[in-house]
């Protein structure tokens, strides 16, 4: 997947895509995300309206790699959990995982783009929960 970020995925820079997508929204929609659990529910309604106009990932990649990253930012501050470059072990198109504390990892970027992909069928909102960051 060919992206055109403003500076490099890497565990130091998912915090500053965060924000950034907090201030995309905010100015494109007058989302107010605030970083809460509950505000799961509006990244997927905004998912939900990329699907509904028929965009696909490759598209949407930059922006969807954003909100990965501020749904990983809930996770980091409300489950403790910090960024790490995903194992070699597991390929995959993110090189970017959350490892929770017992050594468990989330990949918020992926539930991001699977989302997308199958609309309902994921939520983000059950897997955050799951992971112990759900409202």
């Amino acid at each position: 997947m060919q992206t055109r970020l403003n500076s490099p995925l890497e565990p130091g820079s998912a915090p500053r895509h965060a924000a950034a997508i907090v201030a995309a929204a905010a100015d494109i929609s007058g989302a107010e995300l605030d970083y809460s659990p509950e505000s799961i529910d509006l990244v997927e309604d905004i998912v939900d309206g990329f699907r509904a106009e028929g965009v696909s990932g490759e598209d949407m990649a930059e922006s969807l790699i954003a909100f990965g990253c501020y749904v990983g930012e809930i996770l980091t501050r409300h489950v403790g959990g910090v960024w790490r470059y995903a194992p070699a072990s597991h390929p995959t198109s993110v090189p970017l995982v959350v490892e929770l504390p017992g050594a468990r990892e989330c990949r918020p970027i992926d539930w991001v783009f699977r989302r997308l992909e199958c609309g309902a069928d994921v939520s983000i909102r059950d897997l955050c929960a799951a992971a112990g960051a759900g409202p």
